[in-house]
């Protein structure tokens, strides 16, 4: 049994760690915004268990909260209530401009359609039409003549 010696490694069997490519300005941004809402996260949670246990310890202002929490929402159903009248105010504003504008727009648009159908259909029978008839006739009648013409050199002899 001979005891070899191992091998030296190459960079094709066992790749050597690269330096970590230079990050852009966008890649650190993001890496920013992340660890900027990780954080915002934790104290908003840290907060919410902290009024939490603050609020179970003291039930008298936990009741107060309580009180200002529903005024704020019937303040918030106030608001969503109104927003509401001025969705269904814009609603009924678009449904008549779409009566009284945009219909008649679309009717003016189909006439012109069709009176450029009719315009085209027309041209096509009373003037297309003759004009490629006449064409064909004239083709024809230089085929004819050619033909003619070629059987009349057949029957002449050379000298």
């Amino acid at each position: 049994m001979s005891s070899q010696a191992p091998l030296p490694a190459t960079s094709a069997a066992s790749p050597v760690p690269s330096t970590p490519a230079p990050s852009t300005p966008a890649d650190r941004q993001r890496r920013l915004i992340i660890i900027v809402a990780v954080l915002v996260a934790v104290i908003v949670l840290a907060g919410l268990i902290t009024g939490a246990i603050v609020l179970f310890n003291n039930p008298v202002a936990a009741a107060n909260v309580r009180d200002v929490m529903i005024i704020f929402m019937a303040l918030e159903f106030i608001v969503i209530g109104a927003a509401l009248v001025v969705l269904m105010f814009q609603l009924a504003v678009l449904t008549n401009m779409l009566q009284h504008e945009i219909k008649p727009i679309l009717d003016s648009t189909n006439e012109t359609i069709n009176t450029v159908r009719g315009t085209t259909t027309f041209l096509s029978e009373n003037l297309v039409e003759p004009v490629v008839k006449l064409n064909s006739y004239l083709a024809a009648i230089t085929q004819v003549v050619d033909s003619l013409g070629m059987l009349g050199r057949f029957g002449r002899r050379k000298n």
